[in-house]
């Protein structure tokens, strides 16, 4: 029919735009021709093999590949052990674009892209809580541990209005997990998928059914002073983002990597 026969002069017409539009951006995301892409090591759901540190494989790298080829650079990963080292180093110049969470705090040295993924942030109470839900545990002398710079300790610093928020000396979700046995805290913050593993290690606890925010996984470009070729990057990554949604191509990745049934598909 007519619409079946327009639908590759639509695709090549998405293409000479994205094309087009990647002219101005292409100094910021690949200098030289190659694509240096920063991925966030710890995130489970994202990075789901780690058997080649140098050579990580999951969603993030995937879509970092497929980002690379639409601008027909040569991509280089660039691990990093934790989202908080990816961010610090964004005015180091040892990175072009970075796979990790979209947060407040972080866009102010990193310019983001729309999300291509999220991720429940939820809380796990320990055997007999009265606590129910996530509103509940924003309550006078709640105490909840997370793990030192993740894109939801950030969240809560800046949204708890009566909890006391514990983090750990460094960076790690599993140092959360001891934090909050060993100091026999009130509740435990994290991912759903994550919480929900460390439910099994604890009889008697519970995730909560809600969540406190959704953590928004993006590609974002470090800012620097020229504003003009960072917005044009930013407006690039977004039209790439929005087609990889559109395409499908983000659903297939999370499928392909057995993590669709733990994070969504952005809006």
């Amino acid at each position: 029919n007519g619409i079946a026969e327009m639908a590759p002069l639509i695709r090549a017409a998405r293409a000479r735009a994205l094309a087009t539009a990647a002219g101005p951006a292409l100094s910021k995301l690949a200098p030289n021709g190659v694509m240096r892409a920063a991925i966030n090591m710890s995130n489970i759901l994202l990075v789901t093999d780690r058997t080649d540190p140098a050579a990580p494989k999951g969603v993030a790298p995937d879509m970092a590949a497929a980002l690379a080829q639409e601008l027909g650079a040569r991509l280089v990963l660039v691990p990093y052990p934790n989202p908080g080292a990816l961010a610090d180093s964004s005015a180091d110049g040892e990175w072009d674009v970075g796979l990790i969470g979209a947060e407040p705090a972080r866009a102010e040295v990193i310019g983001f892209s729309r999300p291509y993924a999220e991720i429940e942030a939820t809380y796990l109470v320990p055997p007999g809580s009265a606590l129910g839900s996530a509103s509940e545990v924003d309550s006078p002398g709640v105490r909840i541990a997370t793990s030192r710079r993740s894109a939801y300790a950030l969240w809560l610093s800046a949204n708890l209005k009566q909890a006391k928020l514990v983090p750990t000396d460094e960076p790690g979700p599993e140092l959360s997990w001891e934090l909050f046995r060993t100091q026999r805290l009130d509740a435990l913050s994290g991912l759903r998928p994550w919480l929900t593993s460390k439910a099994l290690e604890l009889p008697g606890s519970s995730v909560l059914p809600d969540r406190f925010t959704a953590i928004q996984q993006a590609i974002g470009v470090p800012r620097s002073a020229d504003a003009p070729a960072c917005e044009a990057a930013v407006a690039f990554l977004d039209g790439f983002v929005s087609e990889a949604k559109r395409s499908g191509l983000v659903a297939r990745l999370l499928a392909k990597h057995g993590v669709a049934q733990k994070l969504d598909v952005a809006m």
